[in-house]
């Protein structure tokens, strides 16, 4: 179709889907969690959510889809109908999956078959081990760990997480040789350090922080660039000795690939003033969160970043595509 009939029918389609986004939500919205019930995606995601339901006036309700890395969730996002009613709230796991996990396995492409919504926020990383560890500083960890190799080992919520990386990062950039164990989500894998069955884990400071304070656990340094605002005690992986060490867990939000724009615009906008509220900000400042804001534009470029990082950390500590 040629001519003022295509003009017609391209001017009919642009008013629909405006007027689509200007109804949107007309109905509940879910959001899927790949992760845990408890760990910092899972809190973050009814957040954000409880602020987009007052916004919105519809639900937005959170369900965890957990397993494979986060892998199961995300691919059921992907291949759901594009139209705003189904969501992901995403971390760095997703970015480093497209280099870990085989997409084979994944059977989706992150930037092929989802759309940037809205980064949310991100926070330090805390090193931890159990009381029952000698070493009271990273150093003496490390030292410790030269002395015992392949006899220690540290806890992850899966392969391919946020702790996980941080966890490999570390290994490799300390020459140490660290058994890596996965559990099921975050908290599991918290109560296995806690417990004593593993000997270090790397866990988010939103989430750990109460363990250490209560002594349940040492914290040893923290995986910012500069201390943390939670932990200001507790020195930084940099400050033990360890030049260049960063790592952080981030949030955010995307939906399936072929969403409406409008749509999309308009959850960031809404996205982008929820994280600017006063009592966000000072409630997330208070666990070790900060804000994040983008645009959807900004955020794709970000991710494409975050993908190509997470490779290079891949290919230093020699894991291939499961």
């Amino acid at each position: 179709m040629t001519g003022p009939r295509f003009v017609l029918a391209l001017l009919a389609t642009l008013f629909a889907t405006q007027c689509l986004a200007q109804d949107y939500p007309t109905r509940p919205v879910k959001i899927i969690v790949p992760f845990g019930a408890g760990g910092p995606a899972d809190v973050t995601a009814r957040q954000i959510g409880s602020i987009l339901q007052e916004n919105f006036g519809q639900p937005f309700v959170i369900e965890n889809r957990t397993g494979a890395g986060g892998v199961i969730g995300t691919f059921e996002v992907s291949k759901s109908a594009p139209d705003g009613y189904t969501l992901l709230m995403m971390s760095n796991t997703q970015t480093a999956n497209e280099s870990l996990v085989a997409a084979s396995q994944r059977k989706y492409e992150l930037m092929k078959d989802l759309a940037p919504i809205a980064p949310v926020n991100y926070s330090d990383l805390v090193i931890v081990v159990h009381p029952s560890v000698p070493a009271k500083t990273l150093a003496e960890f490390i030292a410790l760990a030269k002395s015992q190799p392949g006899k220690l080992n540290y806890a992850s919520s899966g392969q391919g997480t946020p702790y996980h990386m941080a966890g490999e990062l570390f290994k490799t950039m300390a020459g140490i040789d660290v058994v890596h164990v996965p559990y099921r989500n975050s908290g599991e894998a918290r109560s296995g350090v806690i417990g004593g069955q593993v000997q270090m884990m790397i866990d988010a400071v939103t989430a750990m922080v109460p363990n250490v304070n209560e002594g349940q656990v040492r914290a040893l340094a923290t995986t910012g660039k500069t201390r943390s605002t939670v932990l200001p005690d507790v020195p930084t992986v940099i400050e033990a000795g360890i030049a260049g060490y960063d790592a952080t867990i981030w949030l955010g939000l995307m939906a399936p690939a072929g969403t409406p724009k409008p749509i999309i615009d308009k959850l960031n906008a809404a996205v982008n003033a929820a994280v600017k509220r006063p009592d966000i900000v000072k409630l997330w400042t208070a666990q070790g969160a900060v804000p994040m804001s983008m645009t959807p534009e900004e955020f794709d470029k970000y991710l494409r970043g975050d993908i190509v990082k997470w490779a290079e950390v891949v290919k230093r500590f020699g894991d291939k595509p499961q």
